[in-house]
């Protein structure tokens, strides 16, 4: 039985710096970046043996703070829905963690951070970083916090790739995995979209070549970008739905301020973001989205046997990362020998569906995760 839900209350970031001079972190690139501050927040508690620790990797526009309320915050964590006492992570039963990526800009290393050589913003100087990059900084995470194994890996979109990405990367280190709503690489509509957000940025003039932090950001490329972003995490039906043809006042003006609810939409979408978010971050993170290729030997070499189970969760309306992405990533896994699940949920809310459909994926979750727990308590953990 699960136990009743509630709230975590309230949560605090911690900081984790690593990679001072001369051991920074080598990056996929070959440069080097140090030193590195990871902003991190933990939910419940770690057992005995460290056998009940979860990893949950964030999205493009997430970060550390999943779960809980900051103090004088009246929005929870990106996933509080999911995180908590007798909910899908329940908190009463497992460690969970969330760091936000290398790249970022919510507390971790990124464009915005002072680069220690000129005491000035990275800005479009920061090395460019990769998924791997990401993980890797997690797993030194992951060394200080004493964790030899986690219990699962999970997140949804770029969080997925993340959760592939630690497969890939440390299989013994990782008991299950849960990728939601992701793929393996991206394709090249998807590289497509994320070039036009990109650019979206780099046109606006306030870019000023990625050094505006003297200035102002700018602020309408990076909204811009954004409104691209949400289109796509939505689907036709869930925008029928949601707006429809709906005027704001009700008749047409005849002029080019926003008529139609969804074009108000977007735009408060976009104003809104801006105001948490860093226009570089944004370009350097989906650069790695897009370096990402765990296809074939890269993901499991044919030589290798990995012993990780996986759920893989796809939403039946999302075009953005389309379902057939998650059952080539189940078909792979299959092939490789390795104990999959797929489920493909039935939903109207396209992308999105992984932060939604939150009734479903609990339950899928929860009785995944019981399962693997069980398999530890019997020894079969290694």
């Amino acid at each position: 039985m699960m136990t009743e839900k509630s709230s975590l209350g309230i949560v605090e970031t911690k900081y984790f710096t690593f990679a001072h001079a001369p051991d920074e972190l080598v990056l996929e690139s070959g440069q080097k970046l140090g030193p590195i501050t990871l902003a991190y927040e933990t939910y419940g508690e770690l057992n005995k043996d460290k056998s009940n620790a979860i990893w949950v990797c964030h999205a493009l526009s997430g970060d550390a703070h999943a779960a809980g309320f900051h103090k004088d915050d009246k929005k929870p964590g990106w996933w509080d829905e999911m995180i908590g006492p007798g909910k899908a992570f329940d908190t009463n039963k497992y460690f969970i963690v969330c760091s936000n990526v290398i790249g970022g800009c919510r507390g971790s290393t990124g464009p915005s951070s002072i680069n220690p050589k000129t005491k000035r913003p990275y800005g479009i100087n920061f090395p460019v970083i990769t998924i791997g990059d990401m993980v890797e900084a997690q797993r030194h995470l992951l060394d200080e916090l004493g964790i030899e194994r986690l219990l699962c890996v999970t997140g949804g979109s770029m969080g997925g790739m993340q959760t592939l990405q630690w497969v890939a990367a440390y299989p013994d280190r990782v008991k299950s995995a849960i990728p939601i709503a992701t793929s393996l690489k991206h394709s090249p509509q998807q590289i497509a979209f994320d070039e036009v957000g990109r650019q979206a940025i780099m046109a606006d003039p306030a870019w000023r070549g990625g050094n505006y932090y003297s200035h102002v950001q700018p602020e309408r490329g990076l909204a811009l970008a954004r409104m691209i972003g949400h289109i796509t995490y939505m689907s036709d039906q869930s925008m029928e739905e949601k707006f429809s043809r709906r005027l704001r006042e009700g008749d047409y003006r005849f002029t080019f301020a926003p008529e139609f609810e969804v074009e108000g939409y977007l735009r408060h979408r976009g104003d809104s973001f801006v105001q948490r978010f860093d226009a570089n971050s944004y370009l350097f993170i989906t650069k790695a989205m897009d370096y990402l290729d765990l296809s074939g030997e890269k993901f499991i070499p044919q030589d290798k046997k990995i012993s990780t189970s996986f759920l893989v969760l796809a939403f039946k309306s999302d075009w953005l990362y389309p379902s057939y992405q998650s059952r080539d990533i189940v078909s792979f896994l299959k092939s490789r020998d390795v104990d999959a699940t797929y489920c493909e949920i039935k939903s109207t809310y396209g992308h999105d569906a992984f932060l939604l459909e939150l009734d479903e994926e609990t339950h899928l979750i929860h009785h995944f995760l019981a399962r693997i727990s069980q398999s530890v308590k019997n020894g079969n953990g290694r």
